[in-house]
């Protein structure tokens, strides 16, 4: 078979609208929005607290919940959420610096990665199931893991407004945060399972290989635009909301899966950034962003949670 005849399957649908409207195609809209609302929010500070490797550590990790929960037939959301807060504050534990962090993330990592594939083994006749769970289904969430979607995203937005301010001084620098009383070492632990429940819908969505297309990529666009913390999070919000709205109307319209529009808007977003701040970097590196503050020496932290 050559390239060309699986290409020449590939056809615009031109009932596309009616697909757009049907329950199913309703329910991945609702359940999307919800992902990238909280995605969004909480992408500067993995951005900003260097946890990026442990919010990928964190999808893998909760590939054993799911597919254990396949396998003793529970519902695949517990399963994820369990393993991925699970995960997340044994990292935050045993990782306090960055060097001993990411030791534990690996290690916890690799104990998951073998459950998982124990797991996978053990529930083969659902491998279908399973390989949803890597490459994400957003098609197939249900109106009961709306309800749950719905519960994990008000406790992400209600805790991060609490939370917000003093997670940020507390992340861009933790020993001066440290020393007026904020108490850095909760707020970390606070973020960390804040984050695993954004990851175990997150997952659902795009897949444990693609969560960086919402939980990562929205708000590293958003940091080559602004580096004040609430433009960053309007703009992450925003750029992850028009992948997911609009890579399910380009699912509708071609016969492919949604997780992969999804991803490929998210990139191509931020190809366009890139080039169009180029020319700025000599001035501007806001990969490591620091808030405007009164402390014009705050820098990155490298012992945060």
């Amino acid at each position: 078979m050559t390239l060309a005849q699986p290409l020449a399957a590939v056809q615009f649908q031109s009932n596309w609208l009616d697909i757009l409207t049907s329950p199913f195609m309703q329910h991945a809209l609702i359940g999307g929005s919800m992902v990238a609302l909280a995605a969004g929010l909480l992408g500067y500070f993995v951005i900003t607290r260097q946890n990026a490797f442990a919010a990928h550590a964190l999808a893998h990790i909760g590939f054993p919940g799911a597919t254990g929960a396949i396998l003793v037939g529970a519902p695949l959301t517990l399963g994820l959420a369990v393993f991925c807060v699970g995960g997340g504050v044994l990292i935050g534990l045993f990782g306090r610096r960055l060097a001993d962090r990411e030791m534990a993330t690996g290690t916890i990592l690799s104990l998951a990665t073998a459950l998982g594939v124990l797991f996978a083994a053990l529930a083969s006749a659902n491998a279908r199931t399973t390989t949803s769970v890597l490459f994400g289904n957003l098609l197939a969430i249900s109106r009961g893991q709306l309800v749950v979607f719905g519960v994990f995203t008000a406790a992400v937005v209600l805790v991060l407004a609490v939370i917000a301010r003093p997670l940020v001084f507390a992340s861009v620098d933790p020993e001066v945060a440290a020393a007026r009383g904020v108490p850095v070492r909760t707020l970390g632990l606070a973020f960390i399972v804040l984050l695993a429940l954004t990851i175990t819908m997150a997952v659902q969505v795009v897949g444990t290989l693609l969560l960086f297309a919402l939980v990562v990529t929205p708000a590293a666009t958003a940091l080559r635009l602004t580096a004040r913390p609430g433009y960053v999070a309007a703009i992450s919000v925003g750029l992850a909301l028009i992948a997911v709205w609009g890579g399910l109307v380009l699912a509708s319209m071609i016969d492919l899966p949604p997780s992969f529009f999804v991803v490929s808007t998210a990139v191509f977003a931020w190809v366009v950034v890139l080039a169009v701040t180029a020319p700025r970097r000599g001035r501007r590196t806001p990969t490591n962003p620091a808030p405007d503050t009164h402390h014009h020496h705050a820098r990155v932290p490298v012992s945060t949670v």
